[in-house]
């Protein structure tokens, strides 16, 4: 149910009008800083407290927005520059903070460089991460986590002719989260999945090392590099590890003992290669890249309890493997412009992919059977894309432009299956190929000097999509028109797209979208502007679904379609403004509004005599509505200090709870600050 949030979300960043509430992005200050010796300094920073009152569903405005009460430094600027660009050791540092000490989502951004001898950057990020999970797994799946990622690149010699490149990057995640299990009663539909918990310790590493170099117009950079990734997690009994504490009353299902151990350790070590020129009548840019993974893992799980008879119960597990995962992937693009009106583009790209290793999965139900092993051996892809785009143009006021890309895809697999104590059965060897054609036609307008207009159509057809919803016959059309003066710039755009798939006789698909945006930017006086957006998202898919349902206690496999049907609207308006020279306000407002297909209950009436048919009329369609309007002042107290302070209400609403649960939520969240230069 994240995903619906999200997609709200995505609608209201792409309203850019729309700001968060803090940091304040009014400067304090003088733009040209204060000497020190050889340096000029500027420097700013903010803080302040931030506070939040929030109803309903914690859980969910903890995942959505996760604003919090506490001190914090909400943003600093830090600028050091050389005045001649001599400096001792260093002739420039950058440094950019934001929310650091108590924010949820949090960044540091460093420059430091010398003319002709070095530059280094880093930048550093922190996100909080909350997941109650109440749709996926009735509250039985959680996560509360921290993810850190660091950045770190030196360039040496960065304005000569031959410059070297050394890097380092690592990506964390650590925290405890609730997974579910279906130990140790596994009876298929019939089992209680209880909650286990994990402390999750993911890491990720990469190492870097290379160099550019330029001669006779060309550009060569190869840089190699190393990456290790592990994950260790243990998982244990959690309190509550019975199928009543999961909400099934007459069920005798508990863990009485789980020990799982489940580690991942794999290196990647590759090359990256990139050649590239531009002259006056023609461009190359190649880059081929070779990443030789290789991964061992392995899982032990013991589980011992009762089954939801009360019949004593324990399973083993242990699955594992040791493959290599070599890939090559490679691009060269060619661009010719034989006249200043005429500029064709050719590209070619190649990706080719292999898993190839033993991995065997084994499972034993003590006292029941002797186990069975299932083993995989390989897996391999196969991409080559070839495209040419030409672009002509006629006059200054009107140009064309058309394209054509072909796609060739091969996927191969090899299984091999074994039971212990008998000899292995042959292996079975599965090829899937896919060829797609498209081809694309366009024009740019420009009638008169302030106004453009470009527009586009692209069909594609593909002879044997891989999965249900691959491309196959579809078509795209597209279109956008924008004005801009000093003043005034106003733009609006339309894009559809369909796509018709049934690459099997169990499984259709189809599906169709809309989208369509307006908006406008009024800057009258130099004290006052005025942003508006708006923008309508439709997406609508029916595809073939197989399932297992059934009366009396017996499930037997069922098939028909599932529909889909999203109608979001979202919309903005903000206002900025100066009063009296001294303050600046901002006041904005934003909804996201997914009306659905237009229901007024979860389940249609149509649907509500069958159970399935009422469940599967539940997940069709989610209409919600999520709104936030701000306001923010900015005082000059001096020309180097300001007073700030800020509100933001948040509220979201879900029209159908799945399963039972409404994760309605509203939250004012507000914050003061103080912004000070020195």
């Amino acid at each position: 149910m994240k995903t619906r949030f999200w997609i709200f979300f995505a609608a209201a960043v792409a309203l850019s009008a729309q700001q968060v509430v803090a940091p304040t992005p009014d400067s304090v200050g003088a733009a040209r800083g204060e000497n020190h010796g050889n340096y000029n300094i500027t420097n700013s920073f903010e803080t302040g407290y931030r506070w939040s009152l929030v109803g309903g569903d914690l859980g969910e405005y903890r995942s959505d927005v996760n604003y919090r009460n506490g001190l914090r430094l909400l943003g600093s600027s830090l600028s050091i520059d050389s005045k001649d660009g001599h400096g001792h050791y260093f002739d420039q540092i950058l440094l950019n903070t934001m929310g650091l000490g108590n924010d949820p989502y949090q960044s540091a951004i460093l420059r430091i460089q010398k003319n002709k001898l070095y530059r280094y950057d880093m930048t550093w990020r922190l996100n909080d991460y909350y997941n109650p999970g109440l749709t996926v797994a009735g509250g039985l799946h959680r996560m509360d986590t921290v993810r850190r990622t660091q950045d770190h690149d030196l360039l040496l010699f960065p304005q000569s002719g031959f410059r070297v490149r050394a890097g380092y990057s690592r990506n964390t995640q650590d925290g405890p989260t609730l997974a579910t299990s279906l130990e140790p009663d596994n009876n298929s539909a019939n089992s209680a999945g209880v909650p286990v918990f994990a402390d999750l310790r993911r890491q990720w590493n990469e190492y870097r090392l290379g160099a550019d170099v330029d001669f006779a117009g060309f550009k060569l950079t190869v840089l190699r590099r190393w990456d290790f990734f592990k994950e260790d997690t243990p998982y244990s009994v959690f309190y509550g590890s019975n199928a009543v504490f999961a909400g099934l009353a007459n069920d005798l299902t508990a863990l009485q003992q789980f020990a799982k151990a489940a580690p991942v350790h794999g290196r990647n070590p590759g090359w990256l290669g990139n050649l590239m020129a531009n002259h006056k009548r023609w461009a190359v840019n190649g880059r081929l890249s070779y990443l030789s993974g290789h991964n061992n893992f392995a899982l032990s799980e013991f589980s011992s309890g009762l089954g939801r008879f009360g019949d004593p119960a324990n399973r083993q597990i242990l699955v594992q493997g040791n493959a290599e995962r070599p890939m090559v992937a490679g691009d060269f693009n060619f661009s010719a412009q034989p006249s200043s009106r005429l500029t064709v583009v050719n590209n070619t790209s190649v990706n080719n992919l292999r898993i190839n290793g033993p991995s065997s999965y084994t499972e034993l139900n003590n006292g029941i059977n002797s186990g069975q092993t299932i083993i995989f051996r390989y897996l391999g892809v196969r991409t080559v894309t070839n495209s040419t785009d030409a672009n002509y143009r006629v006059k200054d006021w009107i140009g064309f432009y058309a394209g054509y890309r072909y796609t060739d895809r091969l996927v191969r697999t090899i299984e091999g299956f074994s039971t212990p104590g008998l000899p292995s059965a042959p292996n079975d060897v599965y090829e899937n190929t896919n060829h797609l054609h498209s081809g694309t036609l366009g024009v740019r307008l420009r009638p008169v000097k302030n106004l453009t207009a470009n527009l586009e159509g692209e069909v594609g057809r593909a002879d044997n999509p891989l999965t249900p919803v691959s491309d196959r016959n579809y078509h795209t059309l597209n279109g956008r028109v924008s004005y801009r003066t000093r003043k005034v710039q106003l733009s609006t755009s339309y894009k559809q797209a369909y796509n018709v798939n049934a690459p099997v006789s169990f499984s259709a698909y189809s599906s169709h979208s809309r989208n369509y945006s307006a908006n406008a930017s009024w800057a009258p006086m130099d004290w006052f502007a005025l942003d508006a957006s708006y923008m309508k998202l439709h997406l609508d898919t029916v595809s073939g679904i197989a399932y297992w349902a059934g009366a009396g206690g017996r499930t037997t496999l069922q098939s028909g379609n599932s529909l889909y049907m999203s109608n979001v609207h979202a919309a903005n308006l903000g206002a900025r403004f100066a009063v009296a020279k001294r303050a600046d306000v901002y006041v904005g407002y934003t909804i996201t509004k997914d009306t659905g297909d237009g229901r007024a209950t979860a389940t249609a009436a149509a649907d509500a005599a069958s159970a399935t048919g009422a469940l599967l009329a539940g997940v069709q369609t989610f209409p919600l509505a999520y709104q936030s309007p701000l306001a923010r002042v900015s005082v000059r107290i001096t020309p180097k200090l300001r007073w700030n302070a800020g509100w933001q209400f948040y509220n979201y609403h879900e029209e159908f709870g799945v399963l039972g649960y409404y994760q309605n939520f509203h939250a004012h969240t507000g914050y003061t600050s103080v912004t000070w230069a020195f």
